[in-house]
């Protein structure tokens, strides 16, 4: 009887493949996610800015039930100043100022969550493109990047209102014109360092094709820069759509506008709460965004923090 030598355990190259095509699923990034956000939502800022962004969804939801008045009615005397039956006053046309301002809540949040969101998007889908197949692609779109980047964001969002002319859409489709460049930079950055990583290789050696190794893949390590971006981004274009209000290129009157506001409120030196409260609701929403985004970066990306923390000290 012959001595066999000992049985090899046999090599499967595409197991092997498999296992590290599947180092980076999407559900890790779901998984992080869900980590990672009740993190964020517990440090003083997060929480401070979830409490104010709660508060301003409540108000946005419920404005109807909230305001006191009609917003349109004329049913007060002008220029009313603070207290009484009209708690934060009245405008110039005798119209309630505290049920405009919730009202315009209504209008200007959900407004400035859906551009920021079509932005992502949109810059998410083009940035990908071009850093995962580069050359002629690559070019072609940073080249219209640069182009847009190349002038100050609210003077080119106020070119494009004025062409479209005054309104809550064109509005919108003026700051995601001027918005998406940023989303694609930051998307175009991630994807060319990932696509060369050992679980996107594997993941071509099993024949995937372009699209699913950009969404399985790659997806996930884009998505955390991208959200912390659009949760800051949403305090911007809150600012860019009261800018176009305020020049008279976005809400059309008699809709009630915060930009709007403050543009009536600036002639009327003597009356300072048509442009001071609408000013300060601007200033409280812009804040508890960027409270979240800068939480979120901190959350994801714990070396940011500590750089910040050693460059202040």
């Amino acid at each position: 009887m012959s001595i066999g030598t000992p049985k090899q355990p046999p090599t499967n190259t595409d197991s092997t493949t498999a296992e590290v095509a599947d180092r980076n699923p999407v559900d890790r990034g779901v998984k992080r996610w869900q980590v990672r956000f009740p993190k964020a939502l517990r440090t003083p800022l997060g929480f401070i800015g979830g409490i104010i962004l709660a508060i301003w969804l409540i108000v946005a939801l419920f404005a109807p039930l909230l305001a006191p008045f009609n917003p349109l009615a004329q049913d007060f005397p002008r220029l009313s100043a603070p207290g009484g039956e009209n708690l934060l006053g009245t405008d110039t046309l005798g119209r309630d100022v505290l049920s405009r301002l919730v009202v315009a809540a209504r209008t200007t949040l959900p407004a400035a969550v859906f551009v920021v969101i079509c932005s992502a998007v949109l810059g998410s889908v083009l940035g990908a493109i071009a850093g995962y197949f580069g050359r002629a692609v690559d070019e072609i779109i940073m080249r219209i990047a640069d182009l847009v980047f190349a002038f100050p964001t609210i003077i080119l969002a106020m070119v494009i209102a004025a062409a479209l002319g005054p309104g809550l859409k064109n509005a919108i489709i003026a700051i995601l014109l001027v918005s998406w460049p940023s989303y694609a930079r930051v998307t175009r950055s991630l994807v060319m360092s990932a696509r060369n990583s050992e679980y996107v290789v594997a993941g071509r050696l099993l024949g995937f094709s372009a699209g699913k190794s950009l969404v399985r893949e790659i997806s996930p390590n884009v998505l955390s820069p991208v959200v912390v971006l659009a949760t800051l981004d949403v305090g911007s274009a809150i600012l860019t759509m009261a800018g176009l209000s305020f020049l008279s290129l976005g809400v059309v009157p008699p809709t009630p506008d915060w930009g709007a506001m403050i543009s009536e409120g600036v002639s009327q030196f003597a009356a300072w709460w048509i442009a001071f409260f609408p000013g300060l609701c601007i200033l409280t929403i812009v804040m508890a965004f960027n409270f979240i985004g800068d939480s979120l970066r901190d959350s994801l990306d714990p070396h940011t923090a500590q750089e910040v923390g050693e460059t202040t000290s």
